[in-house]
């Protein structure tokens, strides 16, 4: 029988925030009720880039379902940068510890908590992208040298802990094994390389600066009456103008370079500056 902690048990019989949150502009869900755990992990990113509110479904066993009320208590008021960095580790970590076959909970958690912060800011995970090993569950050789180099582990039985790869029928073991090899060798690069493009024409610059304008930084600032236009791109110079609330603002240039152009950077290219002009 396993061991849990106190807080394990307190997340269990009392999870928080259980649901779905109203408005959401960030989801993930991760798992599948046929390999037994699912999570759907709903976020609400302020305009000042804090998790404002966070909810879960989960459909799993105790550890799973405080993972992710551990998880939510976590992450709310929380900037999204520093969320990005939150580790099953730590998650495991704040409810005091998880026994080593349960880790796998925690792993669902980082996970769901990485494709919200992905669906928000409109990008895809390149964990997504691996090669299937373990088709049971689902998991990449990607999760599984990740899961390898940052938790440091050394046998398929951890990797199964960790990941659940490898706990159905067992046909990928092999497999397991030779990426467990590879990746304590050093032969694995593990570091995902920033998926945003190095150049780009002018025309793709405007497009996908229109296209994050559009989709994230116009529907905040009209929340306040506010609002904004492209007026010009110049190399790495972007030119917009404040409409609205906005321009009264006295915050406006916070706006621009704290909100907008770290967006951008983000989204389209991290060389962009941004400048207020008057159309």
């Amino acid at each position: 029988m396993w061991e849990y902690t106190d807080l394990v048990k307190e997340h269990f019989l009392n999870p928080r925030n259980v649901g779905e949150v109203e408005n959401a502009n960030g989801i993930g869900e991760v798992g599948s009720l046929a390999c037994g755990d699912a999570l759907k992990l709903t976020i609400r990113v302020d305009e000042n880039q804090i998790i404002a509110d966070a909810k879960f479904k989960t459909f799993g066993c105790a550890s799973a379902i405080a993972s992710s009320s551990a998880l939510t208590e976590m992450i709310k008021g929380m900037p999204l940068d520093d969320a990005a960095k939150i580790t099953n580790e730590d998650i495991a970590e704040f409810l005091g510890g998880l026994p080593k076959e349960k880790m796998h909970c925690s792993v669902m958690g980082r996970e769901a908590l990485e494709a919200a912060i992905a669906s928000y800011r409109g990008v895809k995970l390149p964990m997504a992208e691996g090669e299937v090993v373990c088709e049971c569950f689902g998991v990449t050789d990607l999760e599984v040298k990740r899961a390898i180099a940052e938790s440091n582990l050394h046998t398929v039985e951890e990797i199964t802990n960790f990941t659940k790869a490898g706990g159905g029928c067992g046909k990928c073991h092999d497999r397991l094994q030779e990426l467990l090899d590879e990746v304590r060798q050093g032969a694995v690069q593990l570091a995902i390389p920033d998926q945003r493009p190095k150049r780009m024409t002018t025309i793709q610059k405007i497009k996908l600066i229109e296209e994050v304008l559009e989709r994230e930084i116009r529907p905040a600032l009209r929340k306040d009456g506010g609002d904004i236009e492209l007026i010009d791109v110049d190399g790495d110079t972007v030119i917009v103008s404040l409409r609205g609330s906005c321009v009264s603002c006295k915050k406006s240039q916070t706006t621009l370079k704290e909100y907008v152009e770290k967006k951008l950077r983000e989204q389209v290219l991290d060389t962009l500056t941004v400048e207020e002009g008057r159309a």
